[in-house]
């Protein structure tokens, strides 16, 4: 991992998620059917994915993640990994979208570090409100069904970004033309994650 290393904080996880799991390579397509055999996976950080993203939103053409993706079943509980304030609280409804999104704005080690935390269920917007201080490991959410979440098969999206998003989202995939900008703006999650893979 290269750019942004804070060395003198711990973070905790953001899911009772085990020490090993299952990580998808999603170059060769999506297989919702794949996905949901494995109890829990991790889709990675700037991977160009194929086939994936086929509502109108992306264009064909956005198809780079930016985020880390953490698969499991819908109603597993979601942890912020550090002390911060909620910033944005929206339900993205459209097909292929967030579903119920947070973002939450984090200070740490001299750093302002925005989080969207995508693909919750419809409750969890009820659980905390914009402007709320939450702690370290506190439950804040939990994973969407895909009836709520934009058709996905249930996981989280965390999604780091050094800029104020000004609202309860992120690209969460970005085009080839764009993807330089896009990695100086959103930084690989497992600065605060760990090395998940």
């Amino acid at each position: 991992m290269v750019g942004l290393e804070f060395s003198n904080t711990h973070f905790a996880k953001v899911m009772d998620y085990p020490d090993e799991m299952f990580v998808f390579d999603f170059t060769e397509g999506y297989d919702p059917e794949f996905i949901r055999s494995k109890e829990w996976g991790i889709g990675r950080y700037n991977e160009k994915r194929s086939e994936m993203y086929v509502a109108p939103q992306y264009q064909s053409r956005r198809d780079i993640h930016m985020g880390i993706d953490i698969w499991t079943k819908a109603g597993a509980d979601v942890y912020s990994f550090y002390e911060g304030e909620v910033a944005y609280i929206r339900y993205n409804d459209q097909p292929g979208d967030y579903g119920p999104t947070f973002v939450v704005e984090y200070s740490i080690e001299e750093t302002t570090l925005f989080a969207l935390y995508g693909h919750l269920s419809k409750e969890s917007l009820e659980k905390v409100s914009v402007g709320e201080s939450i702690s370290t490991g506190e439950q804040i959410a939990e994973l969407g069904s895909e009836e709520v979440n934009g058709g996905w098969v249930p996981h989280l999206h965390l999604q780091l970004s050094l800029e104020d998003p000004g609202e309860a989202d992120m690209p969460g995939v970005v085009a080839e033309e764009n993807l330089e900008e896009a990695l100086s703006a959103y930084p690989d999650p497992r600065t605060v994650l760990g090395p998940l893979y």
